[in-house]
């Protein structure tokens, strides 16, 4: 799709951005504690959480900036570069430190280059004609996660690509989820609605619903038809901790399947509007039981 953050050019990727990287960021205090799902946790290997925490640490940093709301698109933008130069600078700063960890493990920054071009396009757009265009976001800003924990505990990215649509579609899940978790928070705040336009009009709905106490019939319809293209990515998602190699890996994805069909069930019968639907700690304790339980027994085979 053609989207602001496509047409990013060569002049714009190298403007000239006032301060170093770290003045750059505008911390919101959010930290991996704050997400729906484990971010490096004691399932995957120790010798890889080091470079798990400083990728997860740069995504933070650059989607608060483009979450920010008192700075301008283009304060953002200018934030975004400077957090990419980063990845390419003899510092201390947290794209550098990132940058040298991925080189340790063989890696290079083509991820988290990835989800920049996720947050650049949030820092200039708030709507989404069709799932299409939804889908085409997913594909920035959360399946280069997956992609990056293929590549790290793979063996490279010529070996993780094999398996890479099996990952595509849990992060892609998972993105739709929090987007219908936060659909009226989104509005409210950043003025970003992620529900298809082509599905608001069909349903008879409208973004200013969003605005309301609860859910209209007509935003409902809307949630559910996400919510079964959910199932749809999970379904394919379900393939992953088989077609992996490791086994660790293999645990951790099924936990956060798991957590993820949790949460979809729980939005079929909730109103995001009129509470926060969010997983409870029974939740997080069964699906990691059972979660790494299969995944230790029937991942790690690589079929």
């Amino acid at each position: 799709m053609d989207s602001p953050s496509a047409s990013h050019t060569a002049a714009d990727q190298h403007r000239t951005v006032p301060g170093a990287a770290a003045r750059a960021e505008t911390p919101s205090g959010k930290g991996a504690r704050d997400e729906n799902f484990p971010v490096g946790s004691v399932l995957l290997p120790a010798r890889f959480r080091p470079v798990v925490m400083a990728f997860y640490g740069f995504a933070r940093a650059a989607d608060d900036i483009a979450d920010n709301p008192t700075l301008s698109a283009d304060a953002k933008l200018a934030r975004l570069d400077a957090m990419e130069a980063s990845l390419e600078a003899d510092d201390t700063s947290r794209g550098a430190e990132l940058a040298r960890l991925l080189h340790a493990h063989g890696l290079d920054a083509t991820h988290p280059r990835a989800l920049l071009r996720a947050f650049r396009q949030d820092a200039v757009r708030g709507r989404y004609a069709s799932l299409d265009e939804l889908h085409g976001y997913c594909r920035m800003s959360a399946d280069p996660v997956g992609r990056f924990l293929l590549d790290l505990h793979e063996g490279g990215a010529s070996k993780a690509a094999l398996v890479y649509r099996y990952s595509d579609g849990l992060c892609t899940a998972l993105q739709i989820l929090n987007h219908l978790q936060d659909c009226g928070k989104d509005l409210m705040t950043m003025d970003r609605c992620y529900l298809p336009g082509d599905m608001l009009n069909a349903a008879g709905a409208e973004i200013a619903d969003l605005r309301g106490p609860s859910l209209t019939p007509g935003l409902r319809t809307v949630i559910d038809r996400l919510l079964d293209d959910v199932d749809a990515q999970l379904s394919q998602a379900g393939k992953l901790p088989r077609a992996l190699r490791s086994r660790r890996l293999a645990m951790e994805s099924a936990v956060i399947f798991r957590l993820a069909h949790r949460l979809a069930a729980r939005l079929r019968r909730a109103d995001p509007l009129a509470t926060r639907v969010a997983l409870s700690k029974w939740d997080f304790f069964t699906a990691t039981v059972c979660g790494a339980v299969a995944g230790f027994v029937t991942g790690g085979r690589g079929q």
